[in-house]
């Protein structure tokens, strides 16, 4: 699975200044720009984040297991689920596109991208646009771009609501047959599992406390085998079951360290952890610092 950093590695020589200061690691390009750049093909890997696409030109995406041709303007959505990626761009390709991961939309902007129907279908999410479609995403991504190279102090949170419109547009331009779920039984699990462990968040009280914390407390709640659980979790997504609850964890633990006043030993135990000691061994795995740096950044 290729990481942001390894997408920043492979496609540029620098990082960003504040790739690790914002929660969810936005970013938005001109496909022109990156083309500049000589960047190289994706493999066909899953992404540790989402990505969305505004193509205007041919070419051929891989899909998963599936291959498909585009001719002028589509927009495209790619899930951390899924593997992608396309042949080589052509001297006439433009467009847009953004990453993020996952917790860009966790805290106070909950948008459940796992349970959205644009990705519990038998279809992948590629859209032909018409042409007031496409202007009407061209618009969209062209406030994104301004926004995130300004220096307003709530731009993410308006670069957010433009991000959802992008989904539910599509999600309404969609033929009725992209909108039917899959029967699957791992991936319903998983979606319940994801439902199971959002609805303990966000954290807003100094007295709350975590009470799913393992693998084996979401298999008791939905009556299944921790194993089964598991299997489940890693073959619909690529990630434990362990992996997404420490990820979210880590994702909250975040937001408190920035938008709370909260003593570090406060959010330790709002989050469940016996002692402060095992949260900063926590925190300094999932993110590489500790907490009280990252709260200075």
């Amino acid at each position: 699975m290729e990481s942001i950093e390894e997408f920043y590695q492979h496609k540029s020589s620098t990082y960003p200044e504040n790739i690790y200061e914002t929660i969810g690691q936005f970013n938005a390009f001109r496909i022109e720009e990156r083309m500049k750049n000589n960047a190289e093909l994706p493999q066909h890997i899953r992404r540790n984040f989402f990505k969305i696409m505004l193509f205007s030109g041919e070419n051929t995406f891989k899909y998963g297991h599936q291959t498909i041709k585009i001719n002028g303007d589509t927009l495209l959505f790619f899930h951390p689920d899924t593997p992608y990626s396309y042949l080589p761009l052509s001297s006439g390709t433009k467009g847009y596109f953004c990453i993020f991961r996952s917790e860009f939309f966790q805290g106070t902007h909950k948008l459940q991208l796992d349970q959205l129907p644009l990705f519990n279908t038998s279809l992948p999410p590629v859209f032909r646009l018409s042409e007031n479609q496409y202007e009407e995403t061209q618009h969209l991504f062209i406030k994104i771009l301004h926004e995130a190279q300004s220096d307003y102090i709530y731009k993410y949170d308006l670069i957010r609501n433009y991000v959802s419109e992008l989904y539910f547009l599509a999600m309404k331009w969609a033929p009725p047959e992209n909108i039917v779920q899959f029967g699957d039984a791992g991936k319903r699990i998983t979606i319940i599992f994801s439902e199971l462990l959002e609805q303990q968040f966000p954290v807003q009280y100094k007295t709350d406390t975590l009470t799913l914390r393992h693998p084996k407390n979401y298999a008791e709640k939905l009556s299944v085998h921790v194993n089964y659980l598991n299997r489940c979790i890693k073959k619909v997504t690529g990630k434990t079951t362990r992996e997404h609850i420490f990820e979210r964890i880590g994702t909250e633990a975040k937001i408190l360290l920035r938008d709370t006043d909260w003593t570090i030993s406060e959010i330790s135990e709002a989050l469940g952890f016996d002692d402060l000691a095992h949260f900063n061994k926590f925190f300094k795995k999932q993110t590489g610092t500790n907490p009280t740096s990252f709260r200075l950044v």
